[in-house]
């Protein structure tokens, strides 16, 4: 048994500033599982919040975690799964016993079903779609006749719709009589004949209203409903700009058929601005830490080879340039120094960029102003450093030449740096290619090429 798997003692806890699982915490688990003692594994799983349990079955090994789920057993949440990472929670589902699954998921309201099969394999989403009652399954099959990544897919089936015609203590005295309440929502959406909704009320107005207040007089102001088949990022980003707290979902019909509510959006929220990340270091959106050697090799390769050929293209600069190189050794010391800082200030429009896209604050109303102020940024910077670059040279290699050579590079780079880094991600986007994912490696390949051409051209020129 190793030394990490031992206990501590009872009275040791956490760091109550931390968001993380102490280390002791997770060893005492862990020595639990060792031991095969089940009534202390619940015993320190029972305080910790599903998406802590989640979190520590997704850093510890895959030979640890079987165990543990198998051990836990019938304590299993079903809102566990639900936090954990899809490749982490296809494996665990293979591993919970059938009686375990179906309990745990029968607690799962259908949107968080929804999110927990739509990504598996055949034969997992038919194992959990069968042990669901007839009416929680045909919600679920509904959800999943949407797109992928849609509001459809995004929406929970549980409503409180009322007519619109209704009073306040109407209202109250019909949720009062329901014993299938969802356990959180914060509107009552009012609907018309045609199961339409037109509006919806706060709990909070509606419980601070008398009851022979007419509903359709206390209706909140931002009140907009989203088609099944809108893309869920459309979604977070309505949610996130005009500070919705929930929202109804339609059919083509406009007929109420769900709502989405702020968790959901903003967890969707979340994902996009991660993805956005990973994709600018050309890591895929699904790589976890959690992943196998051979999964992250193949997610990691094509970026790579990419890389590869840009690097090429640079070197073929350079090889045009080998008589000068030859001549003026110091070329071959200060050409990283210009092609390091145009990357550095490529990627830092870049990310400014591809960011403003994706809250959609980067529009054709303001574009061409962003371009011009990345150019700007980039000149007044590129004369500064050209300026610190032009005494470095002359001071280190005793040439002015040189200097003034490597300084009018330097501007020339780092304001061809700024443009491509704000062009390459519009252009991009316009042309339906996602910025995030391919803009590094252009911007790259643009900042070395113009750098190593601008100084070895100058150096040509200036120098023999």
């Amino acid at each position: 048994m190793s030394e990490e798997n031992q206990p501590v003692e009872e009275n040791e806890r956490p760091e109550e500033d931390s968001y993380t699982i102490d280390r002791k915490v997770i060893a005492s688990i862990l020595y639990a599982v060792d031991t095969d003692d089940r009534d202390k594994l619940v015993e320190l799983m029972e305080p910790l919040h599903a998406a802590d349990i989640a979190d520590l079955l997704e850093q510890i090994n895959a030979y640890d975690r079987r165990r543990l789920v198998l051990l836990y057993d019938k304590e299993f949440d079903g809102e566990i799964l639900s936090e954990l990472g899809d490749s982490i929670r296809e494996e665990i589902i293979s591993i919970l016993k059938p009686d375990v699954l179906a309990e745990a998921v029968r607690e799962l309201d259908s949107d968080d079903v929804v999110d927990l099969v739509e990504y598996l394999e055949d034969d997992q989403q038919t194992a959990i779609l069968d042990v669901l009652e007839d009416s929680d399954r045909v919600a679920v099959e509904q959800a999943l006749s949407f797109p992928e990544e849609s509001a459809g897919r995004l929406m929970q089936r549980e409503v409180v719709a009322v007519p619109e015609f209704w009073n306040v203590g109407q209202a109250i005295d019909y949720m009062r009589e329901r014993d299938d309440l969802p356990e959180q929502f914060y509107h009552v959406i009012l609907t018309d004949p045609r199961f339409k909704p037109v509006a919806h009320v706060t709990l909070g107005m509606l419980m601070a209203s008398p009851r022979r207040t007419p509903l359709s007089e206390i209706t909140e102001p931002s009140f907009r409903t989203f088609n099944g088949s809108v893309d869920e990022g459309d979604v977070a980003y309505a949610f996130n700009q005009y500070h919705l707290i929930s929202a109804p979902v339609v059919d083509d019909d406009e007929r109420l058929v769900g709502v989405i509510t702020i968790d959901d959006a903003m967890i969707v929220l979340d994902e996009e601005h991660d993805e956005d990340i990973l994709r600018l270091a050309g890591v895929s959106e699904e790589s976890s830490l959690s992943d196998r050697i051979y999964e992250t090799t193949k997610r990691r390769f094509p970026w790579l080879a990419v890389n590869l050929v840009t690097a090429i293209l640079a070197s073929l600069v350079i090889a045009q340039f080998e008589a000068t190189i030859a001549q003026f050794v110091a070329l071959a010391v200060l050409m990283p120094i210009v092609a390091s800082m145009g990357g550095n200030a490529g990627t830092q429009s870049l990310t400014v960029a591809v960011r403003s896209i994706a809250t959609k604050d980067l529009t054709g109303a303001n574009v061409w102003r962003v371009i011009w102020r990345e150019g700007a940024v980039g000149l007044i910077n590129g004369v500064i450093f050209a300026v610190v670059m032009g005494i470095v040279g002359i001071i280190w290699f005793g040439s002015p030449a040189l200097g003034a050579v490597i300084g009018m590079a330097m501007v020339i780079n780092l304001v061809i740096a700024g443009l491509a880094g704000t062009v390459i991600p519009v252009v991009l986007d316009r042309v339906g290619v996602d910025p995030a994912l391919a803009s590094g490696a252009f911007v790259t390949t643009v900042t070395d090429i113009v750098g190593f051409f601008a100084f070895l051209g100058l150096a040509g020129v200036v120098l023999l």
